[in-house]
């Protein structure tokens, strides 16, 4: 499943081609956080601004994907791909990360971080191929 949502990000593949990635010190994490419904569209202002502030400046991040439950709207789930621990802990103290985290606190009714482990690490490889090459046949604008 994760690696179903990582083939529709196809704006990270440019990065991911730009930034070697040893998928043996990579950390892949599925974020499970549930908001108050009182702050859900507030929330998901901040969300998406991080997401796409972290994407576009740290070469680290490889991938963070937020989505929302189509059954729940206040259930988020943030697929988070980053090239090694090092690029979580750096991640982690960003102005844009701190700005989400300190600016959240309130709305977020509770936040599980679980680590995953890929399955395949030999198909991830080829799903980030498989990206560059899309995006580059994609049309340019």
């Amino acid at each position: 499943m994760l690696f179903a949502l990582v083939l529709s990000i196809t704006a990270v593949a440019q990065e991911v081609a730009a930034t070697p990635v040893n998928y043996k010190t990579m950390i892949v994490r599925l974020a499970e956080i549930e908001v108050y419904p009182e702050h859900l569209q507030e929330y998901l202002k901040f969300a998406n601004e991080v997401d796409r502030l972290s994407v576009e400046r740290e070469p680290g991040v490889i991938c963070l994907f937020p989505m929302q439950s189509a059954e729940d709207s206040t259930q988020i789930r943030i697929l988070e791909i980053y090239a090694s621990e090092e690029a979580y802990q750096s991640h982690i103290k960003t102005e844009h990360f701190l700005k989400y985290k300190q600016g959240t606190l309130h709305m977020v009714k509770s936040l599980k971080l679980p680590t995953m482990n890929p399955l395949d690490p030999e198909t991830m490889k080829l799903i980030f191929n498989k990206m560059t090459t899309a995006s580059s046949a994609l049309p340019t604008e």
